[in-house]
């Protein structure tokens, strides 16, 4: 089973239909400027993709900084954005357990109270996220080195893999730290990007100037 070393973990997302009712990301559903739901029309990078159906999502930290009520968090909240989804995560206050070593279990019942306490209003901030952005928000929180991701996506992504490749995932499926090439592949793009986290912010930041550029020119 995958290790500790950025594994994916169990396959298949959290579900909870409370949170994610109304949200509108079904098959043929039509998105922000009519494409389809399915995800964006690529085109404009090599082998890329361009946001041209989405809301641009330069502002979400923002937004949420200013739209999330101010008790929740200690500090500031955690805002992720991809093409799919806006993950926003924060800090809880800490909490003390009566017993020694019982404090991750007393965050874990710290952080379940939250997601039900909180949870009315979430729905409603999500519903005025995805209005303004185009995309499912998901939530998340933390005390300490315990952290919880609520309701939450898992996109498939398909690809072709020559022979090398495919005999990669499945040293990792035949050693035990993968249960199947899919689940491989996860746990190897999750060790890049820690791997890379500085090169791939870079890479985002000069593409997101790029894109900035491009929308700046004259219409076609």
């Amino acid at each position: 089973m995958p290790g500790s070393h950025g594994s994916p973990g169990p396959s298949g997302p959290e579900e909870n239909s409370e949170e994610t009712e109304g949200f509108g990301f079904g098959r043929g559903r039509r998105g922000p400027g009519g494409g389809r739901r399915g995800g964006p029309r690529g085109f404009g990078r090599p082998g890329g993709w361009q946001q041209a159906d989405l809301p641009p999502a330069d502002d979400a930290a923002a937004w949420f900084t200013g739209r999330l009520p101010s008790d929740w968090f200690v500090g500031p909240a955690t805002v992720s954005v991809d093409r799919e989804e806006i993950i926003v995560s924060g800090e809880l206050p800490p909490v003390t357990a009566e017993t020694s070593g019982a404090e991750p279990a007393a965050a874990a019942g710290r952080i379940s109270r939250f997601r039900e306490e909180s949870r009315a209003e979430r729905m409603k901030i999500a519903a005025e996220a995805e209005a303004r952005y185009g995309r499912k928000v998901a939530w998340g929180a933390s005390i300490g080195g315990t952290r919880a991701l609520f309701t939450h996506l898992s996109v498939p992504v398909m690809t072709r893999l020559r022979q090398p490749e495919r005999q990669v995932l499945d040293t990792l499926v035949d050693a035990g730290v993968a249960r199947s090439r899919s689940e491989a592949l996860a746990w190897a793009v999750n060790l890049v990007g820690q791997h890379t986290d500085e090169w791939l912010a870079s890479l985002r930041q000069a593409m997101s100037e790029v894109d900035k550029l491009r929308a700046q020119g004259p219409d076609l």
